[in-house]
């Protein structure tokens, strides 16, 4: 029986103990997805409200899981890691994990692909490194092609989360 594997990106966030809580939802997504691989780390300013800058890393890794195992996994590592999910979407983040693509599945119960993408630097950014010359299902343009037209961010190699 072949097993149809799903080509996934994952846009983690945290403004609060930002090095260790990406460094444990890190972790618990090389547990559970495969083959992933990880971006430099992005450092963005809180949006929306005042508070600590963000750091932001984009994952892409393989699954057999349906998108809604995929959001329920991401769910349960958030609340593992202290996660509010009633506080204000834009307010500080323990850690904020968002299934941005799952294949080129367009999916509004899903928000698939993740209209942050074109919103946000931070989410667009770690994407257009991992995956430079796919294209956006609904945009018809490579993620570098929409790059292009934000503002750059600072950004880290991802051993300053100093991961084991």
């Amino acid at each position: 029986m072949n097993v149809v594997m799903a080509n996934i990106h994952i846009n983690i966030g945290s403004n609060q103990n930002r090095r260790e809580n990406l460094s444990k939802a890190i972790y618990a997504i090389k547990v559970m997805f495969k083959n992933t691989i990880f971006s430099k780390v992005y450092e963005s300013r809180a949006f929306g409200f005042k508070g600590d800058n963000f750091y932001n890393v984009g994952i892409n890794a393989t699954t057999n899981l349906i998108i809604v195992e995929v959001v329920n996994i991401l769910h349960d590592i958030e609340e593992t890691l202290g996660r509010d999910r009633e506080a204000s979407k834009f307010s500080s983040r323990s850690i904020d994990l968002d299934l941005t693509l799952y294949d080129a599945v367009i999916d509004q119960n899903y928000n698939l692909p993740r209209d942050d993408i074109l919103k946000y630097n931070f989410v667009l950014m770690p994407l257009a490194e991992l995956n430079p010359n796919l294209v956006h299902p609904q945009q018809h343009q490579t993620y570098t092609q929409l790059q292009a037209t934000m503002g750059g961010l600072k950004s880290y190699n991802i051993s300053i989360l100093n991961m084991e």
